[in-house]
């Protein structure tokens, strides 16, 4: 991290003056009020403080709005900062805090990512489940093709049990269990691959019409590619769930 906020005071008092840069920032110039973390001490994790910011305050400058594959709905930009000045009373808790309070907060964004990936397959397989049934071929709906049930009910399965992954991921973390972390990293991953599996079949499904942008499944496709990188990328999640299954006794806790 390379944004720093430099403590200074002048005759209104204590401010904090921010300078760097923010790449990907999801929402960035369609908000009034920023999150930000900067360096206001040294290397690493405790040298690290989060400030609320005046989204329109001076010497802000947002970037483009990213083309990106998905989530076209939501603009994506950089953001950068250049001598803005912050009171001393929008510093989040205390110096040094911030990096605490950014992990905190990923427990929730997991499980919110999931659910998002949920509801997109959920739509999916409604689509899907409908056209099927609608589509002849040789005098027949599809639907009575086994193939084409033994889909659905995959899909439905793979849907079911991302949500019921993703509400014991929040009752962890809802009852402050200590493994709380550990499930959401797994309800993340299992959610979010299994419901991106669920879209691309419901497409297929489809046909050729799932291609096109009259239907919704290309959307609902691409929308739901990034859900596997954000809040932490799929192999992250991994790494954190093997290292706490390679704790001692961490069978035991993981019920």
């Amino acid at each position: 991290m390379r944004t720093k906020a430099d403590k200074q005071a002048d005759n209104q008092g204590e401010h904090y003056v921010l300078n760097g840069e923010k790449t990907f920032i999801s929402g960035a110039g369609s908000t009034d009020v920023l999150l930000v973390m900067a360096r206001t001490g040294g290397a690493g994790p405790k040298g690290v403080s989060a400030f609320v910011v005046d989204a329109d305050s001076a010497g802000i400058e947002y970037g483009k709005n990213e083309h990106k594959m998905g989530w076209k709905a939501q603009p994506t930009r950089t953001i950068s900062f250049k001598d803005v000045k912050v009171p001393a009373d929008n510093l989040i808790g205390e110096e040094g805090q911030g990096f605490s309070i950014a992990m905190k907060g990923l427990d929730g964004g997991r499980i919110n990512i999931g659910i998002c990936a949920v509801g997109t397959a959920q739509s999916a397989l409604e689509a899907a489940t409908n056209y099927v049934q609608e589509r002849s071929q040789f005098g027949s709906p599809i639907a009575s093709l086994q193939s084409v049930q033994f889909k659905l009910a995959d899909m439905l399965t793979q849907a079911i049990a991302s949500r019921q992954m993703l509400y014991l991921a929040a009752d962890k973390v809802d009852n402050n269990d200590g493994q709380a972390s550990t499930y959401c990293a797994m309800a993340k991953r299992l959610s979010t691959d299994l419901c991106f599996a669920v879209a691309n079949e419901a497409l297929q499904l489809h046909g050729g019409y799932g291609y096109l942008n009259e239907y919704p499944l290309e959307r609902h496709v691409r929308d739901l590619r990034v859900h596997q990188i954000l809040e932490g990328t799929n192999e992250i999640m991994r790494v954190i769930v093997s290292r706490q299954l390679l704790q001692d006794d961490a069978l035991s806790k993981l019920r």
